[in-house]
């Protein structure tokens, strides 16, 4: 802490009183190149500052009134420590502003998301092997962010006002007014929240030097969920056995009809069978089927953070999924993409012609032939395809695997399973618990005399 500096002429209203009125302040140096000033007028002083910037030049302001007639507030009206102070911290801030200047360009909410899609972009089409690359959080983030398409004008005037905010004056409650402006279903802002906390926090961690080191506090405050209620699986998605195999069988009449060649079956199949999300069953390689094991090898997601310990997870399947991959598979590579789909192409007017099989790319492709696999299945048409994964998990709850094995053959935690499955827990520790009882008498139970009181 810098140490107060004393002068017999600044220091009381008296000893103020007594200097005569001037236009050019009474100085005091503070530090090296830092001097406080006091301008004596006829109704009260200033307390000025003076900053030597460089090339014989000074940068003067003032910086607050004395307290010759009100007492000090330490805002507006200052005593002569109070106005050191001040002094001494806007020269400390006008220097951290000069050093990021030598930086390079101010980092803004707008640069940080843009870099920060840029490098998913990048990670992604490296991992992904031509797969194709998820634009959600280009979407999401450009639409309810960076664009101001389609807002009334004030909406919109905060949206650009918050995208051209340099993140060294971003505020907690800059984050918290746009969270609070997202007019959608709490899931989505969810989402889309989450997106833009992982673009300021990558520019956080990668420009430590160029922001203050307060902002990953910001970050987090700012953007906090507000009374978020605890998610859980919706009961209409659990599918029973023979409603998942409805599915499937759905899948290989909608794959004959549209002429999949039998692609599309062999995704919604792999989906029923092992509850892996579309990302993971897209990834699949050849390799990863392993029918002597009886068993599927899915790659591990990239939710989360950190590395995983484990690049693949063993699934055990049935014959029958064994057997429609492995026609499916014959003389391929190793390395090649165990699930395919064909793509077609316009070639005039209305008329389509299916070309070469390519990889799956997005779920997004999945969504029209699922409609009609839920319709031709008898299922309501809110039916999503992550059902299949919800019915797995609570297929392998009921049937008493314990839950750290099901959250490890479905690639998620315990707490994530307990905290969406609660229910399915408790139902299936209830009938472990009902095989344990065991009768205690030797004839048939009856009904226990009741005592009666002695008079």
């Amino acid at each position: 802490m810098a140490k107060l500096v004393k002068d017999s002429r600044f220091d009381s209203r008296a000893a103020r009183a007594r200097l005569k009125p001037s236009g050019k302040p009474y100085f005091r140096p503070l530090e090296l190149n830092l001097h406080l000033g006091y301008r004596k007028g006829r109704h009260g002083g200033k307390w000025i500052s003076r900053r030597y910037v460089g090339d014989r030049k000074y940068l003067v302001e003032t910086i607050g009134a004395a307290d010759d007639f009100a007492d000090a507030d330490g805002l507006e009206t200052l005593t002569f420590y109070q106005a050191q102070a001040e002094a001494r911290e806007r020269a400390r801030a006008a220097a951290e502003e000069a050093r990021i200047a030598r930086l390079g360009p101010v980092i803004t909410v707008r640069s940080a998301i843009e870099d920060y899609l840029r490098a998913r972009e990048r990670r992604e089409a490296k991992n992904l092997s031509g797969v194709g690359l998820k634009r959600d959080a280009r979407s999401r983030l450009t639409k309810h962010v960076l664009g101001a398409e389609g807002l009334d004008d004030r909406l919109a005037q905060e949206r650009r006002r918050l995208a051209e905010t340099p993140l060294a004056a971003l505020t907690t409650d800059d984050l918290a007014k746009w969270r609070e402006s997202l007019n959608m279903a709490a899931s989505s802002a969810q989402r889309t929240a989450s997106d833009l906390k992982a673009a300021l926090n990558a520019v956080a961690r990668r420009a430590k030097s160029q922001l203050p080191p307060t902002i990953r506090d910001t970050i987090r405050d700012g953007l906090a969920t507000v009374q978020a209620a605890v998610a859980v699986a919706r009961p209409a998605q659990i599918l029973q056995d023979g409603e998942v195999r409805a599915i499937v069988k759905a899948a290989w009449e909608v794959d004959a009809a549209d002429e999949w060649d039998g692609d599309l079956g062999r995704m919604v199949l792999v989906l029923a069978a092992t509850g892996a999300r579309f990302s993971q069953a897209a990834r699949m390689t050849v390799a990863d089927l392993q029918a002597a094991q009886l068993r599927l090898m899915i790659p591990v997601s990239r939710k989360g953070r950190g590395e995983k310990t484990s690049t693949h997870t063993g699934v055990r399947v049935g014959d029958d999924v064994l057997i429609a991959l492995r026609e499916a598979t014959v003389g391929g590579q190793a390395s090649q993409p165990l699930l395919l789909r064909p793509r077609w192409r316009r070639i005039a007017g209305a008329r389509w012609e299916k070309g070469e099989r390519g990889p799956w790319r997005s779920a997004a492709e999945l969504t029209r032939p699922w409609a009609a696999i839920v319709a031709r299945a008898g299922l309501a048409a809110g039916t999503i395809p992550y059902a299949l994964r919800h019915s797995s998990i609570v297929r392998g709850l009921r049937a008493g695997l314990p839950v750290r094995l099901v959250a490890a053959l479905h690639d998620t935690s315990s707490a994530m399973i307990e905290r969406h499955y609660a229910a399915f827990i408790i139902d299936a520790m209830s009938e472990l618990a009902a095989r344990a009882v065991i009768p205690l008498t030797s004839g048939p139970a009856t009904e226990p005399p009741i005592a009666t009181a002695r008079p």
